[in-house]
């Protein structure tokens, strides 16, 4: 299959890794964009060429799709922009900040028929595919709880630029981390009805929420709990409970248990392990060659940015959200 052809827009840590997954991944990195001098050293170290503007590169011929890891804020005017010229379109998560965002970004990759991809990665790694077939096969029972939980103590050293910016990350470490936890949930187990919140500093270090929890009701009966912190130790859990067993991803998809009832304790069984961003990077050269819609596309986004937005006013308001009312918005 022929490379297809890049430009990323947005060239801090997270753009670096997009560029460097997506060259053994069926992309071909031709130009970057960032309105500051970084794109100079960027360009250098990846061997493409930087644009002066943002409208220059998606004005490049040349260019057929971009890679877009800018503040969250922007991605919905990048992607009008991006579709008009064109360009299909992968977006790092989280897709937008709200649901009305969303819904601009889809329709303009829906008016030109470019592909919209959305990166949400985590739901591919094997142990958690593992977790979806047990839960649809009818292994685990009837599904009644699933949870899951991602932190890191970064957030010691408060974070600078945008990212620590309550704007762009409110619900503190929800918006960079705890949304693909929200994407592996649905995932599982499909759509929330319903989401009630906690967000606060517990320590006061730096300007974002240190600790956010968040209960969910789902639309096919199961209970959830997703937790996230910026402050302790690495965590990266889902698992699901059910009335006939349980399972779990731990270790960010590097070890997978189960128990079923009646066993006293769990235990440990293989599982593969995947890189995640790679792989989905390979499904977006693939969609952008074939027409084929991606795993995670706009609606999926979308969905995972309606409960971030519940979960934003349920933190603030100290009230249970209804999801089709933020759907609604």
């Amino acid at each position: 299959m022929e490379p297809v052809r890049v430009g990323s827009i947005g060239l801090g840590r997270w753009g670096d890794t997009l560029a460097e997954k997506g060259r053994s991944a069926g992309l071909e990195l031709v130009s970057c964009y960032s309105p500051s001098d970084r794109k100079l050293a960027f360009a250098q170290k990846h061997g493409c060429r930087p644009a002066e503007t943002l409208d220059a590169l998606l004005a490049d011929p040349e260019i057929e799709a971009v890679l877009v890891a800018t503040p969250h804020s922007t991605h919905a005017d990048i992607a009008e922009q991006a579709a008009a010229a064109g360009k299909h379109l992968f977006i790092d998560k989280p897709f937008t900040l709200t649901v009305a965002d969303a819904r601009r970004a889809i329709a303009a990759a829906e008016k030109t028929g470019v592909v919209l991809q959305v990166g949400h990665n985590r739901r591919r790694q094997p142990a958690t595919r593992q977790i979806k077939q047990l839960v649809d096969r009818g292994d685990l029972g009837v599904v009644h709880h699933v949870e899951a939980n991602l932190s890191y103590p970064k957030g010691l050293n408060p974070r600078t630029g945008w990212r620590g910016d309550p704007a762009e990350s409110p619900a503190g470490g929800m918006t960079g981390l705890g949304v693909h936890m929200v994407d592996n949930l649905i995932y599982i187990v499909g759509r929330p009805a319903r989401v009630a919140a906690f967000s606060k500093q517990v320590i006061a270090v730096g300007t974002l929420d240190d600790v956010t929890t968040v209960n969910l009701e789902f639309e096919d009966g199961p209970l959830g709990f997703i937790g996230t912190s910026m402050v302790i130790p690495d965590v990266a859990m889902t698992a699901a409970f059910g009335t006939e067993g349980a399972a779990w991803n731990e270790t960010d998809g590097a070890r997978f248990y189960r128990q079923a009832v009646g066993e006293p304790e769990r235990h440990e069984e293989p599982v593969d392990t995947l890189d995640t961003v790679r792989d989905e990077l390979v499904e977006f050269a693939e969609c952008v060659r074939t027409g084929a819609a991606p795993e995670v596309g706009g609606p999926e986004g979308l969905e995972v940015v309606a409960v971030l937005q519940a979960i934003v006013e349920s933190a603030a308001t100290r009230r249970v959200v209804e999801l089709d009312e933020v759907r609604a918005g």
